[in-house]
């Protein structure tokens, strides 16, 4: 079994697209996630011997997903790959902790957090008929309270958001207990941290016109751990970015 199988969500823009691309560039056949994907399920050649399926799915759509996981089984049977990339900021500037709403917290952890375990669930049985699956979970530095408590950190002098951080900061602790649970199972699982890139994400932000980091770069973390060989024994249950593991 050579033909590796990877899906990516919220793989339409940005970080997530240029994972879809660095992993079919690498020979994978990538399933591309979004709400609005431009075929259904349509495929086009990738670089390397890879190709590219755009696939409809809507990450907070328990219908989208179920019919996603069904799809997978049908075309392919197993799952090697899955990278849990969609997520939102929400609206930033209702964030300020101390106006800042249970609807806006809500909206912000349906997408980042409740989403990421419903589409691990419902793919997990197509995850373990993998030899050596992967799971990555596109977290972020400001889910690192370590850093978030350090003014010298790389994140230090961001403002106090209510929703995006603590939300990241659910994702990495939820990657740890899916660590747990699955490593008897050879299947590895990760955070990872891309850092600041220009793309739409960060549009309408104080700093964005600072950001020079591309969305390739910030990608290539989460290419790196998805494609850890099947002989690696981890890691798994860690946080990581370009340099290495970040502090929890």
């Amino acid at each position: 079994m050579t033909e590796t199988i990877a899906l990516v969500t919220g793989a339409n823009r940005g970080i997530g697209r240029e994972i879809a691309a660095q992993l079919a560039a690498r020979g994978c056949t990538v399933l591309a996630g979004s709400r609005k994907p431009p075929g259904e399920p349509a495929a086009e050649p990738g670089p390397a011997g890879g190709r590219i399926h755009h696939v409809r799915l809507d990450v907070t759509d328990p219908a989208d997903i179920a019919a996603a996981a069904a799809w997978v089984e049908a075309s392919f049977g197993r799952l090697d790959v899955l990278v849990n990339n969609a997520g939102i900021s929400g609206p930033l500037q209702e964030q300020t902790p101390s106006t800042t709403s249970v609807a806006v917290l809500r909206e912000v952890f349906e997408t980042n957090v409740f989403a990421v375990l419903a589409v691990t669930n419902a793919l997990l049985p197509l995850l373990r008929r993998s030899p050596a699956a992967r799971i990555v979970n596109v977290s972020s530095g400001l889910g690192s309270l370590s850093w978030l408590g350090s003014p010298a950190s790389p994140v230090g002098g961001r403002p106090p958001f209510a929703a995006y951080p603590p939300s990241k900061t659910a994702l990495n602790a939820l990657t740890v207990q899916y660590a747990k649970e699955l490593r008897p199972h050879r299947i590895l699982v990760n955070s990872v941290a891309p850092g600041a890139c220009a793309t739409d994400f960060v549009n309408g932000l104080p700093f964005a016109e600072s950001i020079t980091r591309t969305a390739a770069e910030g990608a290539a973390v989460a290419v790196r751990l998805a494609t850890l060989p099947p002989e690696a024994e981890g890691p798994s249950g860690g946080f990581f970015d370009d340099n290495g593991e970040v502090p929890w």
